[in-house]
Parts: structure tokens; C-alpha cells; sequence
């Protein structure tokens, strides 16, 4: 199957069928201690944050999600309009389709429409062991007009797809050269089943510039692949991997600790500003979300732009509700820890 074909059933699963994880974020389990008297002012609070130099007036990154196909363009259009109207971050999906086949370069050239906005191009990670080299990786960026590359990680999903790449021996060290010889920084990211202690002290070790946990409890791509396949068999392989993965909670513990000077994108199954905050004081410098995005781009950009103004009023409400003035203040905020084992990690 073409990998434009496998795009498009993904944006379609993903919009019309129940697929998100059984697991939870962990994040339910987390509560921050109440302010009664929080000595600053509401309008006063600064949500600024500069990554990799840009500025965002909000710590929210749509993740990444599609591209290859004429409505993956359209939606990255609608996303790039918004994030550009709302000073926020936006992540591509896998490029893999426009290093393939050039024509549909298109559905990723979205800077014209956000000049001004921190920008990720993306491919699969694993494409290293197949092929790809630090000349795709330059093109995907250069595609795409971004400020640095993300390289996702997805073994789970891969071994789940018929058409599969699951050769992951020996990655690490072509993730290191890509590190080393790329003019722009490199962020390592899962789709949706997290990193954990020991891959994050290997990426750290290898260079990379951040971090996205992408952790379990949002879209479970083992779902998807279970929606995508007309095998029996497969799709009950597939459906015994809807609990797999790495809470987003956990994850972000996990790598804050493996990973202390990194930043880090808190994602997988975050839902509202109080979860943005509680990620950001776990650790993270980022919020990021991708189904909600999704399916308020396929509404329209007003409703992309609204979904941003929720967000954002929300993580301010709870920042000001706990006494943090600035997202520096808010990562030094403690937070309740409810769950029965709070000491996992």
C-alpha cells in the first residue's frame, strides 16, 4: 500500500471510529493544592515560552498528525492559520509521502500561512534503517520550511501494520548522526505509547535538542491499525494492544528525570489547560494535543482558533488558582499525587 493510501485511512479511522487507549493519562491521579490566597494578579499571569527561538504566547503544540493527501492539506492549512493567529506550535505529520512522492509536498508547505510560528517537519525514525539518510532528513525541513525535525518512534504500530518496518536494530546510532550533522535541532517523539527512563537517557546521550512522551492514554494507533485491517486474526492481535504503553504521567517523570536538561513535550491524551498544567509541573515545557485539533480543523479554523482560546484560559485559570505567576513558577508547583502506587517510577 502506498503510504498516502495508509494516510488517508488513518485520518479517516482517526475522525470516525473510537480509538483511543483504554489506559489512562495518570494525570486524573494528579491535583494541584489550592491557593486561597494566590498574591497575584489574573491579567498579570505570563504564559510566554521560547523554545529553540521562537516565542509562544501560549505552551501549546498541536502534535503532529497528517499530511500526504489532499484533506491532510487542507487540515495543516487550517492548523498553520491557527497556530499563526494564536502564537502557538505546530508539529507535521510523517513527511514520508512528500520524500516519496514530490507532488504531495504541498500538504506540508504550510509557512506561508504561519511566518512566524515554531514549525517541526516530522518522518518515521525508523526510515533510517531503511534508506533514509541525513539528505531526507534536510529535505523534510527544507519541504516544510521548519525550525527543527521531529523523529518519531513507533515499533508498537509498525509491527501491527502488515506493510510494517521492523528492522529498529542499530537506530540509535543513526539518530545520533542525524543529531550531529542536521542545521536544525532534532526532537524524538512516540505516537502514543510513551519513552521511558532508558530510551530517554539514550536520546539524551545521542544529541537530541527535546523530548515528546507522547504517552499512553489519548489515540491508540493499535486501534487504528485494528480499524484498518480486514483480517481477523490481525485485528485481534492488534485490539490486545489497547492498554499497552507508558502513562503520559509517568512517562513525563520518567524522562525528567533520565533527561533533566532536555526540554520536554508533555502529550498522549491531553485534554484541557489543567492537564497542560499539571504536565508542565511534572517537567514539561509543552502541552501537546492532537486528536481534539484534528477534529476541530476538520470544522473550520474558527473552531481551531476557539479550541486554542479554551486551552489557554483554562491553564491560566489553574495557574492563577495555585499561585504561579509564570510557567517557571508553575514547574516548581507541587501537585497531589491520589493514585495507589504515587511512587511507580
Amino acid at each position: 500500500m502506498q503510504t498516502s493510501s495508509r494516510k488517508s485511512d488513518h485520518l479517516r479511522i482517526n475522525l470516525e471510529e473510537d480509538v483511543s487507549s483504554s489506559r489512562t493519562t495518570g494525570l486524573e491521579n494528579l491535583h494541584f493544592i489550592h491557593q486561597a490566597l494566590p498574591e497575584i494578579d489574573l491579567d498579570a499571569l505570563d504564559l510566554t515560552q521560547t523554545l529553540f527561538g521562537k516565542q509562544l504566547r501560549t505552551p501549546i503544540l498541536v502534535s503532529s498528525m497528517t499530511g500526504g493527501t489532499p484533506e491532510a492539506a487542507a487540515i495543516n492549512r487550517t492548523l498553520a492559520q491557527a497556530a499563526q493567529e494564536t502564537g502557538i506550535a505546530l508539529g507535521l505529520g510523517s513527511q514520508r509521502a512528500a520524500i516519496e512522492d514530490p507532488t504531495q509536498a504541498y500538504s506540508f508547505q504550510v509557512r506561508q500561512y504561519a511566518p512566524d510560528i515554531l514549525l517541526f517537519a516530522n518522518l518515521g525514525a525508523i526510515q533510517l534503517n531503511y534508506g533514509y539518510s541525513l539528505d531526507q532528513c534536510r529535505k523534510a525541513v527544507e519541504i516544510a520550511g521548519a525550525d527543527g525535525l521531529i523523529l518519531h518512534l513507533n515499533p508498537l504500530q509498525e509491527a501491527l501494520q502488515p506493510e510494517g518496518d521492523t528492522r529498529f536494530g542499530g537506530l540509535l546510532q543513526k539518530i545520533e548522526a542525524v543529531c550531529r550533522g542536521l542545521d536544525a535541532p532534532v526532537i524524538v517523539k512516540e505516537v502514543g505509547w510513551g519513552i521511558s527512563y532508558e530510551t530517554a537517557r539514550k536520546l539524551a546521550s545521542a544529541g537530541v535538542a527535546a523530548i515528546d512522551v507522547a504517552g499512553a492514554g489519548g489515540t491508540s494507533w493499535s486501534q487504528v491499525e485494528m480499524f484498518r485491517s480486514d483480517d481477523d486474526v490481525h485485528r485481534k492481535v492488534a485490539a490486545a494492544f489497547r492498554d499497552w504503553g507508558i502513562p503520559t504521567a509517568d512517562s513525563i517523570r520518567l524522562v525528567t528525570k533520565a533527561a533533566p536538561h532536555i526540554p520536554i513535550i508533555g502529550s498522549g491524551g491531553i485534554r484541557n489547560g489543567v492537564e497542560i498544567a499539571k504536565c508542565i509541573a511534572l517537567g514539561a515545557s509543552l502541552g501537546g494535543l492532537a486528536g481534539p485539533f484534528l477534529k476541530a480543523a476538520s470544522v473550520s479554523r474558527e473552531a481551531a482558533v476557539e479550541l486554542v482560546g479554551e486551552l489557554r484560559d483554562e491553564l491560566r485559570v489553574a495557574m492563577f488558582a495555585c499561585g504561579a505567576a509564570n510557567l517557571s513558577q508553575l514547574k516548581e508547583t507541587p501537585l497531589l499525587d491520589i493514585s495507589p502506587n504515587p511512587d511507580r517510577e
